[in-house]
């Protein structure tokens, strides 16, 4: 059963920068993980975040359907049906994860925005409602 991790973002922080980092995190424990994006405009600009990271922070990854065909340990996705069983998914999107139970763990965001924390409010609810191990963080600046 998976663990399902919120963080509550500020004002002017933003989810993509926090996946980065958690990223940064699941990589260096050797855990396979797809960040699941709104849209390939908003994969595209993970991708260029995930570059900038620092040199000793590297982070192989790839868009879904590039790279290697075995995969990289990170691959960013856009669409639910690209995403297959790995260890960690990082979620994006104002929409449930498919298929939750597939991963060990699932990280998402409660945006400052009204209407974005009401619809991560209800996707809190439904992991709970399922059962899943659930914490909530409070990002800081």
């Amino acid at each position: 059963m998976p663990q399902v991790v919120f963080h509550a973002l500020g004002k002017e922080q933003q989810a993509s920068h926090r996946a980065c980092e958690l990223v940064a995190d699941a990589y260096s424990k050797r855990q396979r993980c797809r960040i699941l994006c709104a849209n390939q405009k908003q994969a595209e600009e993970v991708d260029e975040l995930l570059w900038q990271m620092p040199p000793d922070r590297f982070i192989p990854h790839n868009m879904y359907g590039e790279g290697p065909a075995s995969g990289t340990p990170v691959e960013i996705c856009w669409q639910p049906q690209q995403i297959e069983k790995c260890h960690v998914i990082i979620n994006l999107t104002d929409e449930l994860v498919n298929q939750p139970q597939q991963f060990l763990f699932i990280y998402d965001f409660v945006p400052a925005d009204e209407e974005a924390k009401q619809k991560a409010r209800l996707r809190y609810k439904h992991y709970q409602q399922a059962g899943f191990a659930m914490q909530f963080e409070s990002v800081e600046n």
